[in-house]
């Protein structure tokens, strides 16, 4: 029973380091700090993310900020 738990966790971390790999420390901390003061996320809803979710949620607000910014363009021209 030990082992079986013990191999099922070495490959749960080692599919979160391969998913993570993309990110650096640096990265990560900045990323943090930014979603925390500048769109109000909690550092522990930060924290409690699966990190394809958060990831996915990076990608929806980059989108989001993209069509504001195109959007305020096309009112000033």
């Amino acid at each position: 029973m030990w082992k079986t738990r013990g191999r099922r966790n070495k490959r749960i971390v080692k599919f979160f380091r391969i998913g993570l790999s993309h990110n650096s420390l640096a990265n990560y901390y900045t990323l943090n700090f930014a979603l925390m003061q500048h769109h109000k996320y909690s550092l522990t809803e930060l924290e409690n993310m699966i990190p394809f979710e958060r990831d996915l949620y990076v990608q929806m607000l980059m989108d989001f900020i993209k069509q504001e910014t195109e959007k305020n363009n096309g009112r000033s021209q």
